[in-house]
């Protein structure tokens, strides 16, 4: 068992603050923190803090597979952690995008390795062979855009706009008001050529602000956070078709503690706040707008998942008094989020035992200062920090160092 020291990526939509506060190191910070990786992906890997200095996780895995991942892992996945987890903190929207099925990600690997397509080119969709499931949990206020709405609410989200460059649009998804003819508008949108789409949105934009207007006179707030989304990535990527693709998905805010679940094909976009993600070991990622980076329409429409994603937001699971589990069905991943209390001088202790064969786990600090002890090791985890316990540690004990503190615990699908 080890202190595990992440990784920070720097992105233009990240935080200056977020991710530093959560941390306790000073804030703002010279670039904007987007993400902070605790894993084993071979593009930032974390570091195990070890007496003999920092060590990178995944060299630590290459050179001792069965010990730090387990025989059931190692069977399963090959020498490899399955899972990424990271704090991710966005102060502006993230591109609209969909991850591969396990098939598509094969195929498509295959495809691009063949074509010489180096792994490192910009235009690279498969950067590896595997899919990429991912949760994402709510640590403040959290906005995203996630799979595409019932038809019909969308129906009645253009009725309101009542914008003429529009009424065509809507009669072709009221008269197919399902996957088909989601699908239909989406191509039709996202194909539109640059001339065609610089008329549409202006007028479409123009139409939210009207919308906007009528609903601050009559008190009607349905469809006033779609609408204002709408205008805040026009404003960020004007002449975007994505921005016309965004009024076709849920408009979800997540409260702390509540959780995503997006499995492949389902097109979505972060908007802003900080959370907790986990996902399958993989950066295979088919961007539809909203970005700078590479579009590729045509393998993005392979992928899709034009199917209505009725309710967004997962259940989870809230049996167990403190404890929060999250079901998925990646069997990749698992994340449970456990509250903790000193109640006493000495705290009050919580096992992390296993469910059925060992494997690693990722335990993350996000509130208060937790004392973790595993065998003869005693660590103490501060808020925003994280320990990695080997498949092959003792079951650890975890106990609050402060009045309250929160953890969330990462591992392979059955923890």
């Amino acid at each position: 068992m080890n202190l595990l020291d992440g990784t920070a990526r720097s992105y233009a939509w990240g935080s200056r603050t977020a991710l530093a506060e959560l941390r306790g190191v000073p804030a703002p910070t010279r670039h904007p923190e987007a993400e902070m990786w605790f894993g084993a992906h071979p593009g930032d890997p974390a570091h195990l803090v070890t007496p003999r200095g920092r060590v990178s996780l995944l060299e630590a895995i290459d050179s001792d597979p069965t010990g730090l991942l387990g025989t059931g892992v190692v069977e399963r996945y090959g020498p490899r952690l399955p899972f990424l987890v990271k704090f991710l903190a966005a102060e502006e929207p993230l591109s609209l995008q969909a991850h591969p099925s396990s098939d598509q990600a094969r195929e498509g690997f295959r495809r691009e390795n063949a074509a010489g397509v180096p792994l490192d080119a910009s235009v690279r969709n498969y950067k590896d062979a595997s899919h990429k499931p991912e949760l994402v949990v709510a640590l403040t206020e959290f906005d995203a855009l996630a799979g595409f709405r019932s038809p019909a609410e969308t129906v009645e989200l253009f009725g309101r706009l009542d914008a003429d460059e529009l009424r065509p649009y809507t009669e072709m998804l009221a008269a197919q008001p399902d996957s088909s003819g989601l699908r239909t508008l989406f191509t039709s949108w996202i194909t539109l050529p640059q001339r065609a789409l610089d008329s549409v949105l202006p007028a479409v934009l123009d139409a939210c602000v009207r919308a906007l207007e009528r609903a601050e006179q009559t008190g009607d707030r349905t469809f006033v956070p779609e609408l204002r989304t709408a205008l805040e990535l026009g404003e960020y990527y004007p002449g975007d078709a994505g921005v016309l693709a965004a009024l076709l998905l849920n408009r979800v805010t997540l409260q702390p503690g509540e959780a995503l679940y997006l499995d492949a094909g389902n097109l979505h976009a972060y908007l802003r706040g900080t959370a907790v993600e986990i996902m399958a070991n993989s950066d295979n990622v088919l961007r539809g707008g909203l970005t700078p980076k590479h579009v590729d329409v045509p393998e993005l429409l392979r992928v899709l998942d034009f199917e209505p994603l009725d309710s967004p937001v997962l259940v989870a699971d809230t049996s167990r008094p403190h404890v929060v589990r999250y079901p998925t069905p990646a069997p990749e991943f698992a994340l449970v989020g456990v509250e903790l209390s000193a109640a006493s001088g000495d705290g009050e202790p919580w096992t992390l035992a296993h469910d059925g064969d060992a494997a690693p786990r990722i335990v993350l600090c996000v509130d208060g200062r937790v004392q973790v002890s595993s065998g003869e090791t005693t660590l103490v985890v501060e808020r925003g920090g994280a320990v990695w316990i080997a498949a092959s540690d003792p079951d650890p004990q975890l106990c609050a160092l402060t009045d309250t503190a929160r953890v969330f615990v990462a591992g392979v699908g059955g923890i």
